[in-house]
């Protein structure tokens, strides 16, 4: 890219998601200056001390003075609050957006709250590690990956084709949907996953039966990748199924339904029911595989430099 595509980008919140934003702006030249901001004294200093930016405040306010692009990464419950503290100093045409998993919860919480010569647009990267804060970061982690945007019927044109253009200049491929599709496509494909995730591990932890050291041990394939899932950030995951109830809890009766059909199955010794699905949920994984968001290697297709278990994990990344 040989000219920035906007003066002053300021991420406000530094975890994996907006550390990643960092780096593939700083390779690809995207924005002239980076201004970051986040709420920990620790999280920013490591920021510096990583090189990620150009301007650091805990003020968001001061970060995002004469920025042509905010970005939004923290958690969904604090979305109200970061808004109005920024309206006041938000520069006349400038695009406001978000890389939270909800998208309706987090349109009710920050448009109310921005002046009417900024332009809102939400905006989420489907992509994502089981680690945070700002060394979990990586340049090429939207590479190949959906960043879903989610414009309102009075969303400015132009607004959303830089936001699009930006999105895709970082790696992503683009979507557009409304905020509502948008919670209900994710909370199948992502919270209800989550969810079970962090169940099933639970579970495992309370039965009487069996030590927790035996679970550890003799941990198969599938129950580690449940615990690599249910690692993630805890406080991200708390806000996302507060304010995604609605779709949250329809999906999730559905899947309690299907799961009641698979338990008699199970209990009525009926095979072919039990092989039909089998055979039906492998191919939605050769499918994930072919359109290449997926690989069929092991440990979830990434790269041991991807997911180092060295990365430092800071509960106060946002």
């Amino acid at each position: 890219m040989n000219k920035p595509m906007f003066d002053r980008v300021a991420l406000i919140g530094i975890g994996l998601i907006g550390s990643s934003l960092a780096r593939v702006m700083r390779s690809k030249g995207i924005a002239k200056e980076i201004a970051i901001s986040t709420r920990s004294e620790k999280t920013l200093e490591r920021a510096r001390e990583l090189n990620l930016g150009d301007v650091y405040d805990l003020d968001p306010a001061v970060a995002v003075t004469g920025a042509d692009l905010v970005v939004l990464g923290v958690p969904v419950g604090a979305f109200e609050t970061v808004a109005k503290t920024i309206s006041g100093s938000l520069k006349t045409g400038a695009i406001v957006t978000d890389v939270g998993s909800v998208k309706a919860s987090v349109v009710r919480q920050v448009k109310p709250n921005l002046p009417e010569n900024v332009h809102f647009i939400g905006a989420h990267p489907v992509a994502g590690t089981e680690y945070s804060g700002p060394d979990a970061g990586f340049s090429t982690l939207f590479e190949n990956r959906w960043c879903i945007l989610t414009p309102e019927a009075d969303s400015d044109p132009e607004a959303l084709a830089k936001l699009r253009a930006f999105w895709e200049a970082c790696g992503s491929q683009t979507e557009v949907m409304t905020p509502e599709h948008h919670d209900l496509v994710l909370a199948i494909t992502s919270h209800i996953p989550h969810l079970i995730a962090y169940n099933i591990v639970g579970t495992a932890d309370d039965l009487e039966s069996v030590t927790s050291t035996e679970i550890i041990k003799f941990s198969a394939g599938g129950f580690r990748d449940f615990t690599r899932i249910a690692a993630s950030d805890p406080t991200m995951w708390r806000d996302v199924f507060l304010h995604n109830q609605d779709a949250v809890l329809e999906t999730l009766g559905r899947f309690s339904e299907d799961l009641s059909a698979l338990q008699r199955a199970i209990r009525w010794g009926d095979g072919d029911a039990l092989f039909k699905l089998f055979t039906r949920t492998r191919e939605i994984r050769r499918s994930i595989i072919e359109i290449g968001q997926e690989t069929a290697e092991p440990n979830f297709g990434r790269d041991e430099i991807e997911t180092p278990a060295e990365t430092v994990k800071m509960a106060d990344e946002k």
